[in-house]
């Protein structure tokens, strides 16, 4: 259901390492190798051309499959209004026919969760405020006076920590200074690597002993509540679980259906031996 506009073009003297990709004698085109690449992002032109050719050589043993079992799925229509193309539809077809997988019952679920609750539990909720002395470090002059601002503000804060919001108000070149620097609630993700790893140190009604460095400045932050986390139970995430066990089981199912074609078919110009080559997106 993707239209590419856009075609990978490999450098000069890498060409030749790309040709006659075939499935069972059927070549996949150059053009629709390059066009398909734009969908695989890679460390270089030559990787990408390669991940698209597997992923092109795939899609054609699986439609090569679905053509001797005469199966020819119904095209469907996904949620932001795309329709599968018939060919898609096949692949689908033969997949759903042909790969059955178990459903992942009440006591596999409930082991999973016991094994991974870490995994299910909401996450911590920081209120903060800082002050910001902002600065880019392209321009040294200004990041080396953003710096001492802060660090005489600091200064004056470690003998009059109630003078924060007044000084947020007036020094700090984020929108919070209207609110004394207030930030409101944070999660995990919301902010700087820099200012989370500083911010989560804190114990609640600290301010950190130094600046923090950020690709936005300095700040100076201050850690007013932690609310810790709580571990959800097993009922609000057992549906959640479930689907994703069993899409890791349908993945492998897949994987091994897709491997045991590529055995016994003919494939020239690309590997389809490792399990990454065997993925259906």
């Amino acid at each position: 259901m993707t239209c590419a506009a856009h075609q990978v073009v490999l450098p000069k003297g890498q060409e030749a390492k790309t040709n006659g990709v075939k499935v069972n004698g059927v070549a996949i085109p150059r053009d629709l190798i390059a066009r398909e690449a734009q969908h695989h992002p890679a460390r270089t032109p030559l990787d990408a051309w390669k991940a698209a050719a597997r992923a092109l050589a795939v899609r054609e043993l699986l439609l090569q499959e679905a053509r001797r079992l005469a199966i020819a799925g119904e095209a469907m229509t996904d949620g932001e209004g795309r329709r599968e193309t018939e060919e898609e539809a096949a692949v689908r077809a033969l997949v759903e026919r042909e790969v059955q997988t178990p459903k992942a019952d009440a006591a596999t679920c409930r082991r999973f969760y016991e094994q991974n609750c870490q995994r299910f539990r909401s996450p911590d909720i920081y209120e903060a405020a800082h002050i910001l002395f902002a600065a880019s470090k392209a321009d040294a002059a200004a990041y080396a006076t953003a710096k001492t601002s802060a660090e005489a503000t600091l200064a004056l804060l470690r003998g009059h920590p109630e003078q924060f919001s007044a000084l947020a108000a007036a020094h700090s070149a984020c929108s919070s200074a209207s609110s004394g620097g207030n930030l409101g609630q944070i999660t995990a993700g919301q902010t700087t690597p820099e200012f989370e790893q500083a911010l989560f140190a804190l114990d609640p009604g600290t301010i950190a002993p130094e600046p923090i460095a950020t690709r936005y400045g300095f700040h100076i932050v201050r850690l007013d509540r932690k609310h810790a986390g709580r571990e959800l139970p097993f009922e609000l995430v057992a549906d959640r679980i479930a689907e994703y066990l069993e899409e890791s089981v349908k993945r492998r199912a897949v994987a091994q259906y897709i491997a045991r074609l590529a055995s016994s078919a003919q494939i020239d110009g690309i590997d389809l031996a490792s399990a990454e080559a065997m993925r259906v997106n």
